[in-house]
């Protein structure tokens, strides 16, 4: 993998970017924030580690600008605070897993890796999806409802994307957990709850197509 490392701290970047080439990586390194979002917005890593804690622009602003720009590159966000909500705030900001330093660097691999199995592939996942008036296309990653653009975050979409994808099979919150934020996520299933209150909200009406079933989880199209 093609793997961008954005952390201020020059030793331990150099540290890990020489382990991720031992493993057969390629890996490069930003110091700062604005160089970091430069080089990730070329959407030519496989991969970006972010660290949240960054000068000039800071990890969170760096992954939201990235998604607004339309870049899906995975991101691995590391952090010193391991509390609920820093990792909502860092999930909704476009983050797809986190790791709290310090860390192991088998862990940051294992984590990695998982990324990796997770990466879109050009296959059935890229059809088009309809529920009702919702559309949603994998590939351009859009939801329209009724044709008007419908503004998600990388994981609300990713949740939404699930759901359809499973259209009438219910989907307990644990499978969600592990289906869109994967086993290396280790947060509270209620999580879960609060991105489906995200989407109802964003959607409108049509949001009503999330069917909670009750003591289980949720289920689209049923």
């Amino acid at each position: 993998m093609q793997i961008l490392l954005i952390e201020d701290d020059i030793r331990l970047s150099a540290l890990v970017a020489e382990r991720l080439r031992g493993e057969g990586h390629t890996a490069e390194t930003a110091a700062d924030g604005g160089e970091g979002l430069r080089l990730a917005s070329s959407g030519r890593f496989d991969l970006a580690v972010v660290d949240v804690m960054l000068p000039g622009v800071d990890g969170m602003t760096v992954a939201s600008t990235l998604r607004e720009r339309g870049i899906t590159t995975p991101i691995l966000m590391l952090t010193a605070r391991d509390t609920v909500e820093d990792r909502v705030k860092g999930l909704r900001a476009g983050a797809d897993d986190y790791l709290v330093k310090p860390f192991a660097f088998a862990e940051l691999v294992a984590r990695i890796d998982a990324l990796a199995r997770r990466a879109p592939r050009s296959d059935a996942s890229d059809e088009l999806l309809s529920v009702g008036v919702v559309r949603l296309d994998p590939r351009a990653r859009r939801v329209t409802v009724e044709g008007e653009v419908i503004d998600l975050t990388a994981k609300e979409f990713d949740l939404l994307h699930c759901l359809m994808q499973h259209r009438g099979r219910v989907l307990s919150r644990v499978e969600l957990k592990e289906l869109v934020w994967d086993f290396s996520f280790d947060a509270q299933t209620k999580v879960v709850d609060l991105y489906v209150h995200y989407l109802r909200r964003k959607l409108g009406p049509p949001g009503d197509i999330i069917e909670t079933v009750r003591g289980v989880g949720y289920v689209v199209g049923r």
